[in-house]
């Protein structure tokens, strides 16, 4: 199997891939600078093991001495949480420079779908997309998760987007840029923490099965862009509303007296709601993450299933 040239695919990864079974792409700037470290590592290692209990291959993304990296040993998870936000976090715009300068990153949401294309993965899980962020009016902090959602063509499964945005200013973004919503078992766009956020989707969806359909169809049709799946986080680790909405917003009006801006906002605005919350949030973060990745990984296993199937219509094995 052919790859890009600044792109390392692990040999576990890549044996998947060529064999044409499911594997499931996951970000690192979780390890680097969603969590704490040993918690951080914990997360990143359960996480994996979710998605190899649904039947598919994790593979873990990130830049290491200015490699594109798809599949990480668990040394590599290792380092990435222990050198936490010393770690670069990469988005779309420093990809080139990361790796020009033999330099480490750790993915977000964006630079993730665009390594997770470029090695052929289809299917990918984190916890909440970034957005445009509530005051973007005046400031235009708007994350370039949005932009990519609109060209790559990958799923995202996610909590929703992180409730510390303009969820309403968020889904115009998404609907401009030509980018499905689609709720999981819900009519509603679940908002990270909780399970409820008053905005809806624009397509309901309650098997794996038809999610994969979906996307294989846009994949055929050359569409472009990708699919967000919306999963609710389990009702037993939602926080209750207007309490995670009231810490919320303590922690935007701290950010704001801070001045804090751009890339930082959202690891100090996670960061303070874990600290307002007592852990709570952080309890129900990891939880949102693993029940994403055992989404994603059925979803990769029915993709994968689509693509035999069509392999074996076209060469006369099946009506």
């Amino acid at each position: 199997m052919e790859f890009n040239e600044f792109l390392s695919v692990s040999p576990e990864v890549a044996s998947a891939l060529a064999a044409g079974r499911p594997v499931v792409a996951l970000e690192s700037t979780i390890i680097s600078h969603g969590m704490p470290y040993p918690q951080n590592v914990q997360t990143a290692l359960a996480v994996e093991g979710a998605v190899r209990e649904c039947g598919a291959v994790p593979a873990t993304i990130a830049i290491i001495g200015g490699k594109l990296k798809a599949g990480l040993s668990r040394g590599e998870i290792e380092y990435l949480g222990k050198k936490g936000t010393q770690i670069t976090k990469a988005s779309r715009r420093d990809l080139a420079f990361l790796v020009s300068r033999s330099c480490d990153g750790a993915t977000t949401v964006a630079s993730t779908m665009i390594i997770a294309a470029m090695a052929g993965i289809k299917i990918f899980a984190t916890g909440g997309i970034g957005g445009v962020h509530r005051g973007a009016e005046t400031t235009m902090d708007i994350s370039a998760d949005l932009e990519e959602l609109a060209r790559t063509p990958v799923m995202v499964v996610c909590a929703g987007a992180k409730s510390i945005l303009d969820l309403g200013l968020t889904l115009e973004y998404l609907e401009t840029g030509g980018v499905p919503v689609i709720g999981y078992g819900t009519n509603e766009l679940p908002a990270f923490y909780t399970r409820k956020s008053g905005f809806g989707v624009d397509y309901r969806v309650d098997s794996e099965e038809e999610l994969a359909r979906a996307f294989r169809c846009g994949e055929k049709m050359c569409l472009g862009g990708g699919m967000l799946v919306a999963n609710p986080i389990p009702e037993e680790y939602s926080m209750d509303k207007e309490y995670i909405d009231s810490a919320i917003d303590e922690a935007i009006a701290q950010s704001r007296a801070e001045g804090i801006k751009g890339k930082e906002t959202t690891p100090f605005l996670l960061a303070k709601v874990k600290e307002l919350t007592g852990g709570l949030s952080l309890e129900s973060n990891i939880q949102l993450v693993l029940n994403n990745a055992r989404l994603a990984a059925r979803t990769a296993c029915e993709y994968c299933a689509l693509i035999k199937k069509e392999e074996q219509q076209c060469q006369g094995q099946l009506p």
